[in-house]
């Protein structure tokens, strides 16, 4: 802080006085002691309005540091894209300024403040205001003007900060009085709060981030080593059986010609859901030749659509022909017969060997790839080969099902044990590839209906998770780093909303990712001598809602009953609220500070309790959530006084 107190010079009389005053050799006792009282008086008078001045000085430099304190709070995460300071933010600023100094404090006149945004987010101001003179007035000093200046900078420790984000298939909606979808909205924040905290660091500060978006389950595979994963997993196949009994049926050859009309191909879309097709379909005639040879006449119209699955970052990419009153004639004959074996399918349990993942040592993480495996065919149960993709979704290790919420046991729930190092070899401790195509789920059709068994014998086509798109997979998590701001907005802008809301897999694996003393410990401890302040903002968009029917992190729950059952005295719902409670624990006592943030809902008791008291937030729209996350920045770094 700095001030200035300048006394302007005396006026051309008074010197004119004093000058007569000691020329003056004719004196007496009466005027030398006249004389004398004039410096005494001079001398009393400017000390009290000295003090005066000194005081609102002092008042002034109160108020000066209290206004650019509170506006730079009020800034916040908060992108000031015009350079100059908000218009909310100066009126927080001005409000504190004139309770520290009121407008005539001490007698003072012309109060002034101004406040000006720094290139580093600092918030500078100075403050100016005249002190009328009394006694010294005399002597033709009628104001003292007092000038001080302040500035407010919100500062960094080392910090850690883990970005654990809701990214269901509700993040595609829109909250009312917002634009765009909540999913948008929630990437312009991010990328605005990263901006912020940039632009406040210290020289020689680390600042990382890392992020974990969660929906049906996390995908962290590509981060693992390859000795953290099992060589071997079950999975819930089905496998064809020949039963020994054979069917005989005609063959046919079936040729197209192209009659009238046209059609157009639509350049391929990535849109957030596979549109409805609008083609109808007019029957024109059928009629039969003497040989037995069948005739068909068709008139298309409308668009037909097809849509297919990016498996590595989920996006949907749709193709399209319009068709114009588009028609062909089909031509049917019979060509002869053939006999083939009639199949049954058997659901059950079924190991496969997934080292085929595995890099070339132990240390290396994972890699890509996929199994093939006779699960399908046409007609069914005909045998034929699908393709098992590894997109990065990960399963569980052992846990078991907990009656006890209050005396978790850790060496059984290896789950919610976030330090646990894997044992190469010990498939207890090891966690296990998602293959999602081999999903399938007996006796559930495809409606949903249905009840729960394994094994099957049957002809039946049950229902298979990932076709019926009840296995999503978000896209890959990232660890903790530096980043840059284009490095941020490349990642959020790879987000996409899909899946259910399991928020307990979303906490495990957010504190597996910053923990000091875990899995990652070497890329997470301490730097350079300086303590890391480590903290998680967990955001979702609504309550807990996982589905049975999803192949997740614990497999399909009702088949495989690794931690929850329909016989469990509990809901699925209250098992994963409960182990996201119990996790959430585990991650404070990693000294770890936890922020939630509901968005467009409300929070229940499990997420409030979790964040606690002053950590936990609500917001109804993008204003809001702005709002939060600048109270989120002042809060992580040292917002303190710099001028």
């Amino acid at each position: 802080m700095t001030s200035k107190h300048p006394f302007p010079a005396a006026t051309a009389p008074a010197a004119q006085f004093l000058h007569r005053l000691a020329h003056d050799r004719s004196g007496n006792t009466l005027a030398m002691i006249a004389a004398g009282l004039v410096p005494l008086l001079a001398m009393v008078g400017g000390g009290i309005d000295m003090g005066r001045s000194y005081l609102s000085q002092t008042r002034l430099q109160q108020a000066c540091d209290a206004g650019v304190l509170a506006a730079r709070k009020r800034l916040g995460s908060a992108v000031a894209a015009t350079g100059e300071v908000p218009g909310d933010v100066e009126t927080v600023g001005d409000r504190f300024f004139n309770l520290n100094f009121r407008d005539g404090s001490f007698g003072t006149r012309n109060r002034v403040f101004q406040m000006t945004l720094e290139e580093d987010y600092s918030i500078s101001g100075v403050a100016d205001v005249d002190v009328p003179t009394t006694i010294m007035n005399l002597f033709g000093y009628t104001k003292v003007p007092i000038h001080v200046e302040c500035g407010a900078k919100l500062n960094f420790s080392n910090t850690d900060i883990m970005f654990v984000l809701d990214t269901t298939g509700s993040m595609a909606s829109t909250n009312a009085g917002d634009s765009k979808p909540r999913i948008d909205v929630l990437k312009d924040v991010v990328k605005g709060f990263h901006a912020q905290l940039e632009g406040s660091k210290s020289p020689g500060t680390r600042l990382r981030y890392g992020f974990l978006p969660y929906s049906t389950n996390v995908n962290v595979g590509f981060l693992l080593k390859s000795d953290w994963v099992v060589d071997k997993w079950t999975y819930n196949g089905r496998e064809n059986k020949d039963t020994g009994r054979t069917v005989t049926y005609d063959t046919y050859d079936t040729t197209y010609t192209y009659i009238s009309g046209s059609t157009a191909t639509i350049a391929t879309q990535t849109v957030a859901s596979c549109p409805a097709n609008t083609y109808s379909y007019t029957d024109l005639g059928y009629w039969v030749d003497p040989d037995g040879t069948e005739h068909g006449r068709v008139m298309l119209n409308g668009t037909y659509n097809w849509c297919d699955t990016n498996v590595d970052n989920g996006a949907i990419n749709v193709n399209g022909t319009m068709y114009n009153n588009y028609t062909y004639e089909w031509t049917r004959r019979k060509t002869g017969t053939v006999t083939r074996p009639i199949y049954n399918w058997h659901y059950k349990p079924m190991q496969f060997d997934v080292r085929f993942l595995k890099g070339a040592s132990g240390e290396d993480t994972l890699k890509g790839g996929s199994l093939d495996v006779l699960m399908e065919g046409y007609p069914s149960p005909s045998p034929e080969i699908i393709t098992a993709w590894f997109r990065g979704c990960m399963e569980e290790r052992d846990t078991y099902e907990i009656k006890d919420w209050d005396n978790v046991d850790l060496t059984r729930a290896l789950d919610l044990d976030i330090d646990l190092v894997p044992t190469p070899g010990d498939r207890k401790t090891q966690w296990r590839p998602m293959l999602n195509e081999i999903s399938y789920e007996p006796e559930i059709w495809w409606d949903g209906s249905g009840t729960f068994k394994s094994p099957v014998m049957t002809e039946n086509a049950y229902l298979q998770a990932q076709w019926a798109g009840l296995s999503a997979c978000p896209a890959q998590a990232r660890k903790l780093d530096e980043m840059s701001t284009a490095d941020v907005a490349a990642y959020v802008d790879s987000l996409f909303p899909d899946g259910s809301t399991y928020h307990d897999i979303g906490m495990i694996w957010g504190g597996r990712l910053l923990s000091p003393t875990g899995i990652f410990a070497g890329d997470n401890a301490d730097v350079s001598g300086k303590p890391t302040s480590r903290h998680m903002i967990f955001l979702t968009d609504g309550e807990t809602s996982p589905l049975d029917l999803s192949y997740g992190s614990y497999g399909i729950e009702p088949l495989d009953q690794r931690r929850w059952s329909r016989k469990s005295g509990e809901t699925l719902t209250q098992v994963v609220e409960g182990r996201f409670a119990v996790a959430c624990k585990e991650v404070k006592k990693r000294n770890i500070t936890v922020w939630v943030i509901g968005f467009g809902t409300s929070l229940n008791p499990v997420m409030t309790e979790c964040a606690g008291p002053g950590h936990s937030f609500e917001a109804q729209d993008s204003a809001e959530l702005n709002d939060v996350f600048s109270k989120i920045a002042a809060q992580l770094g040292d917002l303190r006084v710099s001028k």
